[in-house]
């Protein structure tokens, strides 16, 4: 799925919402619908069984910058799971195939960035093997920015079957995902 299509839209001007409930401010972070084009990046949207979108997730590539990335950066950008959704795991669903497609893009490395007034996030990360990295991108200098990465395993998979693969919906989201 695009970024840009009208179910992902709707969703990031929800994560946008809360992040400007919990710091003030949406993210201003650059993101162009292009950067989660396959094979430079995946953008995910998970449904209900009756279609509602209920969470997104994304990667794009990056490679070494004065804003932090390496060489093999992976991006994660606009994880988010509807409130009345949430502890379903379907965020831990999301960011597995993130790390699959990311790997089998020949990604070495997946990265991200938190705040600190986003616990449950923070807890999602580091119960999936995240741990602290130098900062990078716009948010590095900000003290309630918190950044994370974890090396990928090397894929078999090529991303475009798996983007078929996890961009689902209805019931077979759950069948696809379910490991």
């Amino acid at each position: 799925m695009r970024y840009d299509h009208p179910d992902a839209v709707r969703l990031t001007e929800l994560v946008q919402q809360e992040y400007v409930e919990r710091y003030g401010d949406p993210d201003m972070t650059p993101m162009d619908p292009d950067h989660f084009d396959p094979p430079q990046g995946i953008f995910l949207v998970a449904y209900s069984d009756d279609g509602e979108p209920l969470a997104t997730g994304g990667w794009r590539a990056r490679d070494a910058s004065g804003e932090g990335f390496c060489d093999g950066d992976a991006e994660i950008k606009r994880m988010y799971v509807v409130p009345e959704a949430r502890g379903h795991g379907i965020a831990r669903r999301i960011l597995a195939a993130l790390e699959e497609s990311a790997a089998a893009a020949g990604r070495r490395r997946m990265v991200l960035e938190t705040g600190q007034r986003q616990p449950e996030a923070l807890s999602l990360y580091t119960s999936c093997g995240y741990t602290p990295v130098p900062k990078f991108g716009l948010y590095r200098h900000e003290p309630l920015s918190v950044h994370l990465g974890r090396p990928l395993l090397t894929a078999t998979i090529d991303v475009e079957s798996c983007q078929a693969r996890f961009q689902v919906r209805s019931q077979a989201f759950e069948r696809d995902l379910t490991p």
